[in-house]
C-alpha cells in the first residue's frame, strides 16, 4: 500500500526574524483542547508568529501569510484570537465580508465550548450580526470584536491585536482607518492572511506589504506563502503538494481535480498561489518601464526569427502592430511599429509581416482577426497567422507583466510606447480573474501595449529548433 502522502509544511518563501523563545506552543494547547487537530504547518505558523524577544514583546509587530484557498489558512487567527482573549488582549478581528467575521465569531464561540469553557462564567458574547463581540469575564480585558472593514471603521478604539482576513481586498483607504487601533498598546501586533489578489480584488495593502518584506525594507515583520513563482501547468500534482499544505489532511486530490478550469491564470493564483501585480494606480510604473530600457540597437543573434502582435481596438477603430525578437542574452526585445486607423487598411501591416524572418502574428480583435488571416493567406505571406483564444490573450498578458517585472523583457524607450504603459490600469476579462488593459489618461490608445503583450507571448512559446547530431 502506498505510503500517505501529504502537502509540504514548510513555506516555499518566508522572511522570519530569529527567536528563542515562543509562546505559540501555549495558544496551540488551548486550541487542540476544543477537539481540533491542527496541521503542523499551522502550528509552525504560530510558532512564528508568537515569537518573544527577551523583553517579552513581539518579534513580529506584523505577520503576513498568503495559502490557496481551503487550506485552513484562517484557522491561525481563531487559534491566536482565542489565545489574546483568554490572556487580556483586546483583539479586532476584520474581514472583507460580514459573512466572514460572522463565521469565524460562530467557530471561536464553538472552539470555545468545546474546550471546556463556559458562556455566562467564562465569557460572555454579543451575537448581533455584523457586531458581533466575546469579552472574557476573569477581569483581564480580553475581549474580541468582529467586523466587516471599512475606511471609517474602528477610528478612536485602541487594540492590542489587529487581525486582518482576506488581506486581498485590504485597501489603502481602509489601512489609514485602522493602522492607528494599536498604536498605543504596549505590545502591539498586527496580522494579514489572504490569497495572492485577482483582477479584480480591490486591495494594494497586501501586495504591497509582501513586497516590503520581501525585500527587507520592513522592519520587525514576518512573512510566509506557499507559492509557485512562475506560471505553471496546473494539472501538475507535484505542484499541489509542494503549494497546498492542508493537502493529505483536509484537502483531497479529488476536491482538486474537480475545481480546475480552463482559466490557467485563475487556477494559477487560487490553487498554486501564484502571485500577480494588480490593482496599482498604473498597472506597470514608468520607473518599472524605464528600469528596462536599453541605450543603442539591442543585440539581435543573426537569423533570429521575428514575432508579431497586432491589435485591433474596438473603441478607437485603430490597430497597431508590434514585434518583438530574442536576444543575445535570452531576453526579448518589444517595440510598438505603429498605431493607425483601421480605415486604412491591411496593406501596411502585411508589408512588415512579409519580412524574411518574420515567424508568426498574433492578431486580436473580433470582426477583424479574420480578415488579416485572409489578407495574409491571399498575399501569399510564409508568416503564420495566430488568432488567440480569450484564455491565451489572458496568459499574454499575464506572461507579459511577470517577464517585465523580472527583468526579462528589454526596449529602446519609444514615447508613445512609455506614455500608454506608465498610464495603463487591468481591466477584468474571461470569467475567471484574466485581465485585459484599459488607459487611465485620454489620449493613448493601450492597443499598442496590448500588441506588444501579444508579440511577446509569441516570441515567449518559441521552441528552440534543436539541431540533430549524426555520428559515425
Amino acid at each position: 500500500m502506498a505510503e500517505k502522502r501529504y502537502g509540504r509544511q514548510t513555506p516555499t518563501a518566508s522572511v522570519v526574524l530569529p527567536y528563542e523563545s515562543s509562546l505559540g506552543a501555549q495558544a496551540i494547547e488551548i486550541y487542540d483542547r476544543s477537539g481540533q487537530s491542527s496541521m503542523p504547518w499551522q502550528q509552525l505558523m504560530i510558532e512564528d508568529i508568537m515569537a518573544v524577544g527577551d523583553d517579552e514583546l513581539w518579534v513580529h509587530m506584523k505577520f503576513g501569510w498568503s495559502v490557496p484557498r481551503r487550506n485552513g489558512k484562517s484557522e491561525i487567527p481563531i487559534i491566536r484570537g482565542i489565545y489574546g482573549l483568554t490572556h487580556g488582549e483586546k483583539v479586532l478581528y476584520t474581514a472583507h465580508r460580514t459573512t466572514t467575521s460572522h463565521s469565524t465569531w460562530e467557530k471561536i464561540v464553538e472552539r470555545l465550548a468545546k474546550a471546556g469553557f463556559n458562556e455566562g462564567k467564562d465569557y460572555k458574547t454579543t451575537k448581533q450580526y455584523g457586531l458581533e463581540h466575546i469579552e472574557w469575564l476573569d477581569g483581564s480585558g480580553g475581549l474580541i470584536n468582529f467586523r466587516t472593514r471599512s475606511s471609517k471603521g474602528a477610528l478612536g478604539e485602541g487594540y492590542d491585536l489587529l487581525i486582518i482576513d482576506e488581506a486581498q481586498e485590504y485597501t489603502a483607504d481602509q489601512e489609514s482607518a485602522l493602522k492607528y487601533v494599536v498604536t498605543s498598546s504596549k505590545n502591539p501586533q498586527t496580522l494579514m492572511c489572504g490569497t495572492p489578489p485577482t483582477a479584480v480584488s480591490s486591495g494594494t495593502v497586501f501586495l504591497k506589504y509582501r513586497r516590503e518584506v520581501m525585500t527587507g525594507k520592513s522592519e520587525d515583520s514576518g512573512w510566509a506563502e506557499w507559492s509557485v513563482t512562475e506560471m505553471s501547468d496546473t494539472r501538475d500534482v507535484d505542484l499541489w503538494y509542494e503549494t497546498n499544505p492542508a493537502l493529505g489532511y483536509i484537502l483531497t486530490e479529488r476536491a482538486i481535480r474537480s475545481e480546475l478550469g480552463d482559466d490557467q491564470v485563475d487556477d494559477n493564483i487560487q490553487r498554486l498561489g501564484l502571485w500577480l501585480r494588480y490593482n496599482q494606480k498604473s498597472a506597470i510604473s514608468r520607473e518599472e518601464w524605464q528600469s528596462c530600457a536599453i541605450s543603442g540597437k539591442p543585440d539581435i543573434p543573426n537569423g533570429a526569427k521575428l514575432y508579431f502582435g497586432v491589435k485591433y481596438a474596438q473603441s478607437t477603430g485603430n490597430v497597431s502592430l508590434a514585434v518583438a525578437v530574442k536576444t543575445a542574452d535570452s531576453k526579448i526585445f518589444v517595440e510598438a511599429v505603429d498605431c493607425r486607423s483601421a480605415r486604412d487598411g491591411n496593406a501596411w501591416i502585411i508589408a512588415y509581416l512579409r519580412a524574411k524572418r518574420a515567424a508568426k502574428a498574433v492578431i486580436d480583435g473580433a470582426g477583424n482577426q479574420g480578415i488579416l488571416a485572409e489578407d495574409m493567406a491571399n498575399a501569399s505571406v510564409s508568416c503564420k497567422a495566430v488568432l488567440p483564444k480569450v484564455s491565451e490573450v489572458i496568459e499574454a498578458n499575464t506572461l507579459f507583466e511577470q517577464r517585465l517585472f523580472e527583468g526579462k523583457i528589454v526596449h529602446t524607450e519609444q514615447p508613445s510606447l512609455t506614455q500608454v504603459i506608465s498610464n495603463c490600469d487591468h481591466r477584468a476579462i474571461g470569467s475567471g480573474g484574466g485581465f485585459g488593459y484599459s488607459c487611465i489618461v485620454d489620449g493613448a490608445d493601450v492597443s499598442l501595449i496590448e500588441a506588444v503583450s501579444l508579440a511577446h507571448w509569441a516570441c515567449a512559446n518559441e521552441k528552440e529548433v534543436q539541431k540533430q547530431l549524426i555520428r559515425y
